[in-house]
């Protein structure tokens, strides 16, 4: 799923908090219905030319947060972001110690790059680059590849913080939960 941002701000640049708050409030409006199985939502900025920290705060990350906390089947991410906008994401993650998932998709949708901005901690690092190793896991899993002697609840807990932060999608089957990465294609990092 894609959401163009130029076309529903209406302006390609994007400042202000209050400007932010409106658009936060047209991308809940236009929220399609809830998938049955977890899909990246894409934030499609490949039509926008400045996005400032507040604007970004107030719509990307209340976006994301209000998603999220929902536990939707929905995983926003911000694509096609020019490198300016990128800075301005990287240090609004900085400054707040919190994360985004990032990605450029071809012409056709596909998506060729992803990352993270912001700093995960050693342990939500290792966790992230395992699930995108292994690709579909369970907390159990992780801790017989592991064999640190850290038990699934640990494991459970940070695969659930991931998943809200929207940089891994969890699923439920039954007692148990999956998790995989956000995208099956494309290159890790830029």
């Amino acid at each position: 799923m894609r959401i163009d941002l130029l076309e529903l701000a209406g302006v390609p640049v994007l400042s202000g908090a209050p400007s932010g708050r409106q658009l936060y409030a047209k991308l809940v409006a236009v929220l399609p219905a809830e998938p049955e199985t977890p899909e990246p939502l894409l934030l499609d900025f490949a039509r926008v030319e400045v996005a400032t920290a507040s604007y970004l705060r107030e719509s990307v990350l209340e976006f994301r947060n209000f998603i999220r906390g929902r536990k939707s089947n929905f995983y926003p991410v911000v694509a096609n972001a020019a490198p300016d906008i990128i800075d301005e994401i990287s240090e609004l993650m900085q400054n707040r110690g919190d994360v985004v998932m990032t990605c450029t998709t071809s012409e056709d949708g596909r998506v060729l790059q992803y990352q993270h901005l912001g700093k995960l901690d050693p342990m939500q690092k290792l966790t992230f680059d395992l699930v995108n190793s292994e690709g579909e896991t369970t907390a159990s899993k992780l801790m017989e590849i592991e064999k640190g002697g850290i038990k699934a609840t640990a494991w459970n807990n940070r695969l659930a913080a991931l998943s809200n932060l929207g940089l891994i999608c969890e699923q439920s089957r039954g007692r148990a939960k999956t998790y995989r990465p956000v995208f099956h294609g494309g290159s890790y990092g830029c």
